[in-house]
């Protein structure tokens, strides 16, 4: 037991030791930039420690100044205070608490910074946290507020919309309003870290079909004056009852007749052209061949005859036309006196000739 009280004590010692040496030093925690807007009021987070133990807020003083410039923006004294901010700074923390966080309202366009914390226990030490100042973003117009809501909402169902905005003034929060009536509008305010706040707005409330293409807005009014606003355009779906569903079926059923009698009507009427069209190709056709025929027959009958002739010479002449035909008169073999009193070589000679004759002429008899 002594020995574990012994190493109790021990460790005790220790403790208070270390606390001590790791409290003995100056050291804040400052947002390093701020997007603040003009004419509205920026809070600027900052923590700091200092060596000992702590102390009352009485025991310690807190300023803050430009970086740069030994110039003041917030003392406890307010004759220390350079003119441009007498009246627009204060520091919202407690000191003994080791917090120094500073407001600065009615933001101006010079408000730029760099501003540093310097804290001062009097008879004992002093610093300036000049490795941790803050500088300011400044914004001469507003954001538009960010709005949330369904696309398309349902007739006599219960919709929430969700309005919100960032801002650097937790201290006078901006105010959110909506075209509506805002008696179911909840407001909250909270913190997103570094100095940088969100403001949301939600607002419930149930469409009905009066709403449809309708325009809701919600407004925001900072502090210092500035507004904005965002609208959007609601978009409300009927309750589904008997006629929605018969109305469709309708009207895709008669659709479907309509569409079909057309087609059914037409193809009607494309397969009687073509039969009027193949019916009257038949009938050019058969009449086409039939005046050819006739053409042609027409031309027989005019077309003249031909004949042949033969004249004494024994040659063939041909005549044409339609005058009578009269075949030449040829003696014949018998009627012709032969001289058989001549000698045998010019009986056989005259007989061939005659012989010869006579086929002539039955070839020009027999071919007429």
């Amino acid at each position: 037991m002594r020995t574990q009280g012994r190493l109790l004590f021990c460790w005790l010692c220790l403790q208070v030791m270390f606390a001590t040496v790791l409290s003995d030093v100056w050291k804040a925690e400052v947002v390093s930039e701020l997007k603040t807007l003009v004419s509205s009021c920026v809070v600027v987070p900052c923590k700091f420690q200092y060596p000992g133990r702590q102390l009352p807020d009485s025991r310690i003083r807190g300023i803050w100044h430009k970086k740069d410039k030994k110039e003041n923006i917030y003392h406890e004294d307010h004759i220390e205070i350079a003119d441009s901010f007498k009246g627009r700074t204060r520091l919202l923390g407690h000191l003994g608490e080791k917090n120094c966080t500073l407001e600065i309202d009615e933001v101006k366009n010079h408000d730029n910074g760099p501003f540093c914390f310097r804290a001062e226990i009097p008879d004992i030490d002093k610093y300036s946290f000049v490795e941790s100042c803050v500088t300011l973003s400044m914004m001469p117009a507003a954001e538009k507020p960010k709005l949330e809501q369904m696309k398309t909402l349902e007739d006599g169902v219960p919709t929430t919309f969700k309005c919100s905005i960032r801002h650097t003034c937790p201290s006078r929060p901006p105010t959110i309003t909506w075209s509506r009536s805002n008696t179911e509008a909840t407001l909250n305010n909270r913190d997103i870290l570094h100095g940088n706040w969100e403001v949301e707005s939600l607002l419930t409330f149930i469409p009905t079909e009066k709403d449809d293409f309708t325009d809701l807005t919600c407004n925001v009014s900072f502090h210092g004056g500035l507004q904005s606003s965002v609208s959007s355009v609601l978009h409300v779906k009927r309750k589904a009852n008997i006629l929605h569903i018969v109305i469709p079926v309708v009207a895709v059923v008669g659709t479907a007749f309509l569409f079909g009698g057309v087609c059914f009507f037409m193809n009607k009427k494309y397969k009687k052209q073509i039969q009027e069209l193949q019916s009257r190709s038949e009938n050019g056709m058969l009449g086409r061949l039939s005046r050819m025929s006739r053409r042609f027959r027409s031309h027989r009958r005019n077309e003249p005859a031909v004949h042949m002739t033969t004249k004494p010479n024994n040659t063939v002449s041909v005549v044409s036309g339609s005058a009578g035909f009269s075949k030449p008169r040829f003696p014949s073999p018998k009627s012709e006196h032969k001289d058989y009193s001549k000698s045998k070589d010019t009986y056989s000679a005259s007989y061939d000739e005659d012989d010869y004759t006579n086929l002539a002429e039955q070839n020009i008899y027999g071919n007429v």
